[in-house]
C-alpha cells in the first residue's frame, strides 16, 4: 500500500470542484486556547501571527531573539505554513527581561501580544481553531452548495484524520509497514511517533469509512462506546437506554472508533465485530501498534462543525468560517463539500504543518 485510500463520504462524493489557497490569505486559522494567562511566572505567553512560515522555524526565531535555547520554546500545535495563522508560544525566560518585540519586524511573523504565565504550553493544550477559508473558481454556483452546507452545519461531518497524517500521496503508510517489519531501522523518536500515528489514523479512518457505508457513523449500534461532546470521557452504551438516540441526535454524545493499541477498548457486539474485521485487514498495523505498547483509546466518529457561516463573492467564490475542536481537521469539512485543487501544493489544508 503506497497511496492514500479513498474513504467513504457521508453525503456522497462532491460534484463541485474548487481552488483553495489561490493566495496565502485564502486560508486563515486562529488558535483558541480556552484559558487565560496567569499574568506572572517564568514563562512568556506570546500570541504570534505568521504568514507562509513553518511553526518550528518561528519557534527558533523567537528563541534567537529572546536569547534562549530552542528547546525552551513550546507551542500547542503546528499550523499550516501556506496560510495566515495566529497561534501561541511560551518562552521560558525565568527572571530575564522580555525582548522588545516591536524592534524585530519580519514579513513572515510578528508578535501580537505577550503576557507572563506560570506553565509551558504543551502540545494539544487547545480548545480548538477558528478557520476562514476562501474557495475560488467553483464549478457550480454557490447557491447549489447550500443544501450540502446546511447538512454539514446540522449533522457535522465524519471525523477523519486529515491527509497530512499520511504524508505526501500517503507515503507514510508504506514507511510505517517497513518500520513494523523492522523497528530497528527507525531510530529517530519523532519519526517513530509519526509512523505510529500514521498506523493508528489509518485503522481509525478505515473503521469510520465502514461505519459510513453501513449508515451508522452518526448513530449507536450494539456494543457502542460513546464520547461526551467537548471531552474525552467515554462509556459503553446501554442497549436499553431509550434516550441514547436522542442524545446522539442532539450532539450531546457521539459514537466512537478505535485508536488502536493494547488493553480494553470497551467496545463490544456489532461495533467490536466491525473493528476486529478492519483490524484484520490491516493486521500489520494493528499488531505493530500493540507490540509498540500503545494503549487503546477512542475518538469520536462524528465532528460537529460549530458556528459554520458562509457567504459568496459572486457566483463562484465561497467564503467559509467555522470552529473545530482540537485534533480535528479542516480537510474533513472540505472533503464533504468540494473536491479541491491546491495551487500551493500539499493537502487540502488543516491546522498542522505540511
Amino acid at each position: 500500500m503506497s497511496e492514500l485510500p479513498t474513504w467513504s463520504f457521508a453525503y456522497g462524493q462532491p460534484e463541485c470542484c474548487a481552488r483553495i489557497r489561490s493566495v496565502v490569505d485564502d486560508f486563515q486559522v486562529d488558535e483558541v486556547l480556552g484559558f487565560s494567562a496567569d499574568g506572572e511566572g517564568e514563562h512568556l505567553l506570546l500570541q504570534v501571527q505568521k504568514r507562509g512560515a513553518n511553526t518550528a522555524w518561528v519557534a527558533r526565531e523567537l528563541a534567537r531573539i529572546a536569547g534562549i535555547k530552542p528547546r525552551d520554546v513550546s507551542y500547542a500545535g503546528r499550523k499550516d505554513r501556506n496560510a495566515v495563522t495566529v497561534q501561541h508560544f511560551t518562552l521560558w525566560l525565568g527572571k530575564q527581561p522580555e525582548p522588545d518585540w516591536s524592534a524585530h519586524v519580519h514579513p513572515e511573523y510578528h508578535v501580537l501580544s505577550s503576557v507572563r504565565h506560570r506553565r509551558k504550553l504543551r502540545l494539544g493544550a487547545l480548545r480548538g481553531n477558528r478557520f476562514r477559508l476562501v474557495l475560488r473558481e467553483l464549478s457550480m454556483p454557490v447557491a447549489d452548495l447550500e443544501p450540502r452546507l446546511r447538512l454539514i452545519r446540522e449533522q457535522g461531518v465524519p471525523n477523519y484524520f486529515g491527509s497530512q497524517r499520511f504524508g505526501h500521496a500517503g507515503g507514510n503508510i508504506a514507511r510505517a509497514l517497513q518500520f513494523f517489519a523492522d523497528p530497528r531501522r527507525v531510530r529517530d523518536r519523532d519519526m517513530r511517533s509519526l509512523l505510529l500515528s500514521t498506523a493508528r489514523s489509518l485503522i481509525f479512518n478505515a473503521v469510520l469509512s465502514e461505519r459510513i457505508v453501513q449508515g451508522t457513523w452518526n448513530r449507536a449500534i450494539p456494543g457502542e462506546v460513546c464520547m461526551l461532546e467537548g471531552s474525552h470521557s467515554v462509556f459503553r452504551s446501554d442497549p436499553e437506554d431509550t434516550g441514547l438516540a436522542e442524545r446522539i441526535a442532539s450532539g450531546d454524545i457521539h459514537p466512537t472508533g478505535p485508536l488502536w493499541g493494547m488493553g480494553d477498548a470497551l467496545v463490544g457486539g456489532d461495533a467490536a465485530a466491525i473493528e476486529a474485521r478492519v483490524a484484520q485487514e490491516h493486521a500489520a498495523f494493528a499488531q505493530g501498534l500493540e507490540t509498540a505498547g500503545l494503549v487503546a483509546a477512542r475518538r469520536a466518529l462524528r465532528l460537529p462543525v460549530t458556528d459554520l457561516k458562509w457567504q459568496s463573492e459572486g457566483e463562484h467564490t465561497l467564503i467559509l468560517e467555522f470552529f473545530l475542536p482540537a485534533g480535528a481537521y479542516a480537510t474533513a469539512v472540505l472533503r464533504e463539500l468540494v473536491t479541491t485543487e491546491n495551487p500551493a501544493g500539499g493537502a487540502n489544508g488543516d491546522a498542522e504543518d505540511d
